[in-house]
């Protein structure tokens, strides 16, 4: 039988190791981001709901229904009202929820920062959203360009969001590991060097003729998949 690891095994391996081991599908834009710093590391089973524009009622039904541990993902409908405020957030600090996930706003940051509870949002706004919709509770929804199920995995902190699919978990836990150990393992000495012999060889294959020759197809923007930046 399969180990799966526990949500608190994720916590020693950073969004930025995760992501070299899944796909760009698995990684939220840019655009959300932690409303306070330093932000801890967070990693928890997602419990995703969705609000209507304008709406916050899915997201404080969550906040007493989702177990604890969880982080709670919300696609919000817009980004001119904010979906939860301080007491919103420290009910639930209080009931054990890890942090949230707005794909939208939120308000009260000074209230949230001093509780320490991790917010990740697209920004903020002072105008409080309605109760009047019902929409997604514990579905999937799409945040931050990711489809996030019950059941997968946020990891989340200053660096970025990424989804672990739920099934998924046990492979990408272990891949990360992997490449977490290799990384510690090497000394900038050799990563300096064995990154020179990697730049070195890509641009000989491309045709690179030094410093002020190359090929036009170069110049015009042609490059090849992503890779780690290192």
């Amino acid at each position: 039988m399969t180990h799966v690891p526990t949500a608190a095994a994720f916590l020693a391996l950073s969004p930025c190791t995760l992501a070299d081991v899944l796909t760009r599908e698995a990684v939220m834009d840019a655009g959300l981001r932690p409303l306070w710093t330093p932000i801890p590391r967070i990693a928890g089973p997602a419990y995703p709901v969705r609000c209507a524009p304008g709406d916050n009622l899915m997201l404080h039904a969550a906040i007493h229904r989702a177990p604890p541990g969880s982080v709670i993902v919300v696609e919000a409908g817009d980004t001119a009202f904010a979906v939860a405020g301080g007491n919103v957030c420290a009910v639930a600090q209080r009931r054990g929820i890890a942090a949230f996930v707005v794909d939208g706003v939120i308000w009260d940051l000074a209230e949230t920062r001093a509780l320490g509870f991790p917010v990740f949002a697209r920004g903020l706004s002072p105008m409080p959203g309605q109760k009047q919709a019902l929409d997604v509770l514990n579905g999937p929804v799409q945040c931050g360009g990711v489809r996030v199920s019950p059941g997968d995995l946020v990891v989340a902190d200053e660096e970025g969001i990424v989804v672990v699919p739920g099934e998924r978990r046990a492979e990408v836990w272990a891949a990360a590991s992997i490449k977490a150990g290799k990384d510690a393992a090497t000394s900038l000495d050799d990563w300096e060097a064995e990154h020179r012999e990697r730049i070195d060889r890509l641009l000989r294959e491309r045709g690179f003729a030094g410093e002020q020759g190359f090929p036009s197809e170069v110049a015009h923007g042609v490059r090849g998949g992503g890779e780690s930046p290192g």
